[in-house]
């Protein structure tokens, strides 16, 4: 969601080129494969096929497979996206090779460092050349982290220029959505990370509380192949019903027609602020505070004492009208990536 629209906007830009590399960190076919089909997205030129392993494992081993690539295309620019550990592999190797660094979404904290994402945030941001950042607060982060002004520019949310661009392809699938899930009323359910579920007490206390609110209004469970395999010997009433991962285009055209959105993911937290979607988010705190202050999204810290009263009142509320969106959340953020990259290149 993130690369498409930068994509997009830097094949018109002449004499640049670009080599989209995919470095298999997120293997599952069913929640990779879709996404480039439905993005638009080129398949990859490079595929470093690393699968699943330690956070230790599966960083040393992008950076064993990114170096030689690096070495081989000599390219002027890297950019990553996000927070995951491809963002620190890569970003980590270039900067050794002298090669300039771009980092997307720069800027973003959380102040957990208990939280990987957090600490491949800042140390990415440290390596960067370039921090291309989403919003004010993030701009602010880094100044006080000691980044050169010089380096940061506050582009706006890409999520929300692929939100923007697809968004009329997902209502059109939401009669078939409809129908399939014999949908009316709906909460949307998403769970992966794992201090949420890899704790089977922690899973199943969260889960016993979605059952109580789903008997107020049902709830819609995409599974994501992380916890599906810890709940396969647990059992769920008929108020949750449980999917297989779906596509983006199906997802936000759920989240678009969702009563409420409980979730612990980060980019969620943003889709949902854009589409004036209520959302409950199963974290004590959040790298996108924007969308607390200026979005529809909640923190839940204790979901058993907050989570039941939380989506009780956020039920009975309704969706906010209009929606209000943050300032560059205006499907325009890759243009202006863009206009960077044309001053520097």
């Amino acid at each position: 969601m993130k690369i498409a629209p930068v994509m997009r906007e830097l094949a018109a830009h002449p004499g640049l080129e670009q080599a989209l590399l995919h470095t298999g960190q997120h293997y599952d076919e069913a929640m990779s494969k879709v996404f480039f089909e439905e993005l638009d997205l080129p398949q990859p030129e490079i595929n470093l096929s690393v699968g699943s392993a330690s956070h230790a494992v599966q960083t040393a081993t992008i950076m064993m497979k990114f170096e030689p690539v690096l070495l081989e295309r000599k390219p002027d620019w890297i950019l990553v996206p996000g927070d995951v550990n491809s963002t620190l592999a890569c970003a980590l190797v270039a900067a050794k090779l002298g090669v300039k660094v771009a980092h997307l979404e720069a800027g973003l904290r959380s102040r957990d460092r208990t939280m990987p994402e957090e600490i491949n945030r800042i140390l990415t941001d440290q390596l960067s050349d370039l921090l291309l950042t989403p919003s004010g607060d993030a701009d602010e982060n880094l100044r006080a982290e000691g980044i050169p002004a010089d380096k940061i520019h506050c582009v706006g949310n890409v999520m929300i220029d692929t939100l923007v661009r697809l968004l009329p392809k997902a209502r059109a699938r939401w009669e078939t959505l409809r129908q399939r899930h014999q949908l009316h009323r709906f909460i949307l359910l998403t769970l992966h990370r794992p201090s949420n579920v890899d704790d089977p007490a922690r899973l199943r206390t969260l889960l016993n509380l979605v059952e109580v609110i789903s008997r107020e209004c049902p709830v819609l469970f995409p599974i994501h192949p992380r916890t599906r395999a810890r709940l396969a010997d647990t059992p769920l009433p008929d108020t949750i019903q449980l999917t297989e991962p779906l596509g983006y285009l199906d997802f936000l055209a759920l989240q678009e027609k969702a009563q409420l959105v409980i979730t612990d993911s980060g980019g969620i937290q943003e889709e949902t602020t854009y589409l004036g979607t209520p959302c409950l988010t199963l974290r004590a705190n959040t790298e996108r505070p924007i969308t607390l202050t200026e979005g529809t999204n909640q923190l839940i810290a204790d979901p058993e004492t907050m989570l039941i009263d939380a989506a009780r009142q956020t039920l009975a509320a309704g969706r906010p009208t209009p929606p209000h969106c943050p300032a560059l959340w205006d499907g325009q953020a890759s243009r202006r990536i863009r206009e960077v990259f044309a001053r520097l290149c």
